[in-house]
């Protein structure tokens, strides 16, 4: 087939050209989210690794909360941030509900944009594919309006349901794999913070007594 897939697309029907127009909006979006939370995630593991040398080399709140200030992605850092920044911690149990309440704000934030990966890896594909019944179907009435089963009559409609699967897929797949990992990351950044916590509870409850 000497046709390109530009004009194969080009030449497709109203409805495969709105699958195609849809599928890639998913993806562009999807690559946009993977090159920002690779980003996101790198600069928050370097910031948590700065912050937490500069919370065992010294045992000063005020300190330690003045070099947070240039740390805003590292969930560790705005979690101590915030809870030394907050006047109303006073007994042990008020610093725990202040330190459960800024870990589940922190986990949002790195889960954030995740859920739009896992729409596109569980539905594009079932939009290509209905980009491909679609096509199925007019090689079917080109048959029947022609009265005969050739290559050329049913090569357009074939070439709109291959291009629809692929481009489903092509949008899938990569949502999928950075899904899992960046899940994988968010997930194991959520148990350090946790972990961190309790040793954040006992830092300041010695300096409320």
């Amino acid at each position: 087939m000497k046709d390109s897939v530009l004009q194969l697309v080009l030449r497709a029907g109203w409805v495969v050209k709105g699958v195609l127009i849809l599928l890639l909006f998913f993806s562009v979006v999807s690559w946009a989210i993977i090159f920002f939370k690779q980003r996101y995630f790198s600069k928050a593991n370097k910031e948590t690794d700065q912050f937490l040398r500069a919370y065992r080399t010294g045992r000063d709140p005020k300190a330690i909360y003045q070099s947070t200030r240039s740390f805003t992605l590292s969930p560790i850092a705005n979690v101590f941030r915030a809870v030394y920044m907050d006047e109303t911690h006073k007994e042990k149990s008020e610093i725990k509900r202040l330190l459960r309440r800024y870990e589940a704000l922190e986990s949002a934030k790195l889960e954030k944009y995740l859920n739009f990966l896992a729409t596109t890896g569980s539905t594009t594909p079932f939009i290509g594919l209905f980009g491909t019944v679609w096509g199925i179907m007019n090689s079917f009435e080109s048959i029947g309006a022609s009265g005969a089963a050739s290559l050329a009559v049913v090569a357009p409609g074939i070439a709109e349901a291959l291009i629809a699967t692929a481009a489903g897929l092509a949008a899938a797949i990569p949502a999928v794999i950075a899904y899992n990992y960046y899940l994988s990351m968010a997930r194991r950044m959520i148990i350090e913070m946790e972990d961190f916590s309790e040793e954040l509870l006992d830092f300041f409850t010695k300096e409320s007594s």
